[in-house]
């Protein structure tokens, strides 16, 4: 029989601790091509969908642009309109504004010449008129009415 010395156990440690380390890489490789095949194979699937994401974006860009133009012209449409209301308002109140204003203060008098003062309405109490902070007597400014015009 053979002795085994000292050395040659020092061997066969440092082999079987060679083999275990070799397994424990060869697992360690097998595990990583494995997530390297899953990967590889993630990145095709976001691929072959972000393709048509993308060309469905653009489609979308497009049309929210042609929408926008639409709406641009619409606004300064709307913004003409404006204007010309204005200045239609503008016309139609020099127009008519002036002589309808004469005709209703016109109607007014005509009604309060005829109409008169009732004999069954009572008489109204005089109103005091108050000028640069201080007041006038009711009877000084009829008289000063009076003076000037029929009430």
């Amino acid at each position: 029989m053979h002795t085994v010395s000292g050395g040659e156990v020092a061997g066969i440690l440092v082999a079987v601790f060679w083999a275990i380390l070799v397994s424990f890489l060869a697992v360690a490789l097998v595990r990583l091509a494995q997530t390297l095949k899953a990967t590889t194979k993630l990145v095709a699937d976001v691929t072959d969908q972000a393709v048509p994401l993308l060309a469905d974006a653009s489609l979308a860009v497009r049309s929210a642009q042609t929408q926008i133009d639409r709406v641009d012209a619409i606004a300064s449409d709307v913004q003409e309109v404006t204007s010309n209301a204005s200045a239609l308002s503008t016309t139609v109140a020099s127009t008519f504004g002036g002589p309808l204003v004469k005709v209703a203060a016109f109607g007014y008098g005509v009604r309060r010449a005829l109409g008169g003062r009732r004999e069954d309405a009572p008489a109204r109490e005089p109103r005091r008129t108050v000028i640069v902070g201080r007041t006038v007597p009711g009877a000084r400014r009829e008289k000063r009415n009076n003076s000037g015009k029929k009430a």
